[in-house]
């Protein structure tokens, strides 16, 4: 595994960053117990390349949670520059109920008290509540939403009513709709 603060070679970093998106895509489409050569092939790259990077399935499985992870995140600053707050918002919270969805198959995997787990959640909540207290706080200042909306009910309660389907017959996209309607509600306008 690549150690922490390690200044990793350009070429590395690309068969890193191939691994990654293909592991998301292998693991979103056939689990995360699919085979390494799915993997491999689909980045393009050889099982021993995989193994140098990530030793452990588990390695693999934290590093693909936390890129996605980071993915989402970053996504909000760029939403909030190019919408109007309540749009920034709705925008990035239809970008993390995709993310929740395509990780309901990690699940099992991130519960399962493999130690190499055990720091993601802290994760998630240091990479999530931030971004989504700034969507938040610039809606809540534009009179768009009430200001007492703590982000990691948000969150949580998002999460909580994201189901995975194969087939969008647009439930996501209703109940963040009925939850920003909720978080209209006692908005200063």
């Amino acid at each position: 595994m690549d150690v922490p603060g390690k200044r990793v070679r350009a070429d590395a970093q690309r068969n890193v960053d191939a691994l990654l998106t293909a592991a998301a895509e292998v693991f979103a489409t056939s689990g995360v117990d699919a085979p390494v050569r799915q993997i491999t092939a689909r980045a393009g790259l050889g099982a021993g390349t995989l193994y140098r990077h990530f030793p452990q399935r588990s390695d693999l499985i934290a590093a693909v949670y936390r890129h996605e992870v980071d993915a989402c995140a970053d996504a909000a600053p760029a939403l909030a520059a190019e919408h109007d707050p309540l749009e920034a918002l709705t925008r990035w919270l239809w970008r993390f109920t995709g993310f929740i969805g395509t990780k309901h198959g990690l699940s099992d995997a991130l519960h399962s008290g493999d130690p190499a787990y055990a720091g993601l959640p802290a994760y998630f909540q240091q990479r999530f509540v931030p971004v989504l207290r700034d969507l938040l706080d610039r809606a809540a200042a534009a009179g768009e939403i009430r200001a007492d909306v703590d982000p990691y009910d948000l969150l949580r309660a998002t999460a909580n009513l994201t189901r995975p389907t194969q087939d969008d017959d647009g439930y996501t996209r209703r109940v963040v709709g009925l939850l920003i309607d909720g978080l209209r509600y006692g908005a200063r306008k």
